[in-house]
């Protein structure tokens, strides 16, 4: 396994402020303390998890910021787990696991996960892709307050307080359901690109899988629509991407 350790002095400053809390779910003791070690010397507090189940207790017992989650655990699966916080929590969720094919990322994404990181993996891309969530989830604040109504005021997206409300009612998207929800409102009418929208949302990509997108989405009008196999809010144009109807 090629984990490496570097100095990135910069990424101290996104956490000065506060300690945030990571849950490290991994069944293999020497990448789990390798990366323990390695977010410790970062400012972060620590928990960790050997199995599905133990991370259930942990995550149910304390106030977790953010989750690096295994796919392949004893006793409940990573996807499982996965499913299961996401009925209850938005925390930003990042698998760590050896499988590698696209339908594997397109699985773990369907689950809930923010991001994903393939083993072999280095503690640096590790790092950045936390900081990158921990920014976007705690920290940034758009200039942009004012509240987007759509389809009639129905459903109301406010960017300030990164909350989605339908009929009045707060409904539960991912960061990243959220980000893509918010860059679509942004540009309602207007036709997007998957490639435009990791760009605009996320600003990364994620290693050229485009079909992300179209789980996430899938994902938000399972959420949203009132029927999703007839989206009225999010529609697909085929070839080219999704537009927002207002």
């Amino acid at each position: 396994m090629s984990i490496s350790f570097s100095t990135c002095s910069l990424y101290k400053e996104v956490i000065k402020d506060k300690a945030y809390t990571i849950l490290v779910v991994e069944d293999e003791e020497p990448i789990r303390k390798v990366v323990k070690d390695y977010l410790i010397n970062y400012g972060y507090r620590v928990l960790e998890a050997k199995d599905g189940i133990s991370a259930m207790e942990v995550f149910s017992n304390n106030e977790i910021h953010l989750i690096v989650l295994d796919l392949m655990l004893p006793l409940l699966s990573g996807e499982e787990v996965c499913s299961k916080i996401r009925s209850s929590s938005n925390v930003p969720i990042i698998m760590l696991t050896a499988k590698s094919d696209e339908d594997d990322k397109i699985e773990g994404f369907s689950a809930g996960a923010d991001d994903y990181v393939v083993k072999p993996f280095s503690t640096k891309e590790l790092l950045v892709r936390i900081e990158a969530l921990i920014k976007r989830t705690y920290l940034y604040k758009t200039d942009d307050t004012k509240k987007i109504y759509l389809q009639d005021n129905r459903i109301v997206v406010d960017s300030d307080e990164k909350t989605v409300k339908k009929y009045g009612t707060y409904i539960d998207l991912t960061n990243h359901e959220f980000q893509l929800l918010l860059q679509l409102s942004q540009h309602k009418g207007n036709v997007l690109s998957r490639q435009q929208l990791i760009e605009l949302a996320f600003g990364y990509d994620y290693e050229g899988y485009d079909r992300t997108i179209d789980a996430h989405i899938k994902n938000i009008r399972q959420k949203l629509e009132d029927n999703p196999k007839n989206p009225a809010l999010i529609i697909t144009v085929y070839g080219i991407g999704y537009r927002l109807n207002g």
